[in-house]
């Protein structure tokens, strides 16, 4: 498995303030040879599509442990769209119960990332839709 030469942004939307796991992927995804953009944290769905349709990533990660996870991956899934970039790979990652999978896939989730996976798997699942 190789993320090589692959654009990854990875952000923290809403007002969730615990970002160790997404630098624990944002560490994975750079060992694993792709180039990760990283926001920081509290952001609005609305800068992290800004971000990614200007930095022209191959794919949007958003960590939320927060429990606004169904609002949080729709509004950015449509942000993403509304600036051309509805193309792009949405992932998200964190305390999401599995009840509420169906839904996030609906709204545009093409990876979903709970705390019971290993990273390599979150790397092999990103690696699998970016057609690599």
């Amino acid at each position: 498995m190789s993320l090589q030469g692959k654009r990854i942004l990875i952000a923290k939307p809403g007002l969730d303030g615990h970002d160790v796991g997404a630098k624990v992927i944002a560490l994975a995804l750079r060992d694993a040879g792709a180039e990760v953009i990283y926001t920081g944290l509290r952001k609005a769905p609305d800068y992290i599509a800004n971000v990614a349709v200007q930095e022209d990533v191959d794919a949007v990660g958003l960590s939320i442990l927060s429990g606004s996870h169904l609002e949080l991956v729709q509004q950015t899934a449509e942000q993403l769209a509304e600036l051309d970039g509805g193309q792009i790979p949405l992932f998200v990652g964190g305390t999401i119960p599995a009840e509420d999978h169906p839904a996030l896939e609906a709204a545009g989730a093409r990876g979903i990332f709970t705390a019971e996976m290993t990273i390599d798997d979150v790397l092999a699942a990103i690696d699998a839709v970016l057609g690599n």
